[in-house]
């Protein structure tokens, strides 16, 4: 399957209740298959085609607060226009799962990968889980809903645009018995139809309880990672596959190591193997959640390292390191660990990322292990 494939076929096998979205390279063709599930009758969801990705997450909005279990799909322009609607869906504390396709945000237009458009609403409210390939794709679909229903949280899922969504690969999936075991039946406390219990949805909220409000909010992300980790768990026992908030490639005894998200780390991988048979000894950690961020678990887990590169397919233009790095040097001050970190923007608009890209990274951070001075911020693959 490609990896809009893998993701729709997660979908009818969850068979949500509604689903409205709005199409856009290049995800369209996740929600344009769910749709022929709809049509041919393999599922019961409500499909709402909308006039705007504004709407579609208003929609979802609407059906979230009435008790329906709820998915959509989106990707750039897309996630940009749902960004005012995204705040609205994490403030009332609403279960939507929403897959996204990562693409460069405009303008120049540009229609292939980066990672701009997810982090653009990474302080939204949305738990963040990134995609490596297909395979992950669907199985971060189907813990997804589980994860959103426990932690009353929305979750957003990302695949690489055109490198996972349109690249076919072979994936292993679940019967669909036993993903609707997994994920269960919806059975909200709180919603607006529930007559002998009415709610209000949306309300005015000044000075009086609007920061009391958001505290519960911010308390709910930073617990959801106790339930990832719990679903994660659940879903290795159905499936044979683990996961947790961050996997870790031949760490145990690196001495340098790349922080990559996303398809990134596929390329990453063989590289490490390639070095490793020449002697260098060098790892790997990907993030898989960006949302909450880790940063104990992954301090812990880089304090060992004499040199850490993070590559980031974003820029904050913030004058500072990009979103990932950021987050990675603030865990790393916390914990007291003081080594050298250089950041490494590339792939933005798409751009190929390498073999020979990989290896050059970790060649500098062998010089850097040394103590040879490296830009903090180097643009990679950048022609002069």
């Amino acid at each position: 399957m490609t990896g809009n494939e893998a993701m729709a076929e997660a979908m009818r096998q969850i068979d949500p209740d509604v689903v409205a979205a709005y199409p856009i390279t290049p995800a369209t063709e996740v929600v344009q298959i769910f749709a022929g599930y709809v049509a041919d009758g393999l599922v019961k969801t409500e499909f709402v085609p909308v006039e705007s990705e504004h709407s579609a997450m208003s929609a979802c909005i609407g059906s979230a607060a009435a008790g329906g279990r709820t998915m959509t799909g989106t990707s750039s322009q897309g996630l940009a226009l749902m960004a005012e609607m995204l705040y609205i869906a994490a403030g009332l504390r609403l279960p939507i799962v929403l897959a996204d396709v990562n693409r460069a945000l405009s303008s120049p237009i540009n229609i292939h990968c980066d990672h701009s458009d997810t982090m653009m609403v990474r302080d939204s409210g949305w738990i963040q889980i990134f995609s490596e390939n297909a395979q992950e794709a669907y199985d971060n679909m189907v813990q997804a809903v589980k994860i959103a229903e426990t932690a009353r949280l929305p979750v957003v899922v990302t695949t690489d645009g055109f490198i996972i969504s349109h690249g076919m690969e072979r994936i292993e999936i679940l019967d669909d018995a036993e993903v609707k075991a997994f994920v269960g039946d919806y059975k909200p406390e709180h919603y607006l139809l529930k007559l002998e219990e009415p709610i209000t949805a949306g309300a005015l909220d000044l000075t009086d309880y609007y920061f009391e409000h958001k505290r519960q909010e911010i308390e709910a992300m930073r617990s959801s990672k106790a339930v990832i980790i719990d679903v994660g768990g659940r879903f290795a026992a159905k499936s044979g596959r683990s996961y947790g908030l961050f996997e870790k490639y031949r760490m145990d005894d690196a001495e340098t190591a790349i922080i990559a998200m996303g398809s990134t780390a596929g390329t990453a991988k063989v590289k490490i193997d390639e070095l490793r048979n020449k002697g260098m000894k060098a790892g790997l950690l990907k993030p898989r959640v960006f949302r909450p961020f880790p940063k104990e678990e992954i301090a812990e887990a880089l304090k060992g390292l004499k040199a850490i590169a993070v590559m980031d397919r974003s820029d904050a233009m913030s004058g500072h390191e990009g979103p990932l790095c950021v987050e990675v040097k603030a865990a790393l001050y916390d914990k007291g660990v003081n080594k050298p970190l250089l950041n490494y923007i590339y792939g933005l608009g798409g751009r190929e990322i390498r073999l020979d890209d990989i290896e050059f990274v970790y060649n500098e951070l062998a010089a850097a292990a040394k103590g040879k001075e490296k830009p903090r911020v180097t643009y990679l693959g950048v022609r002069e």
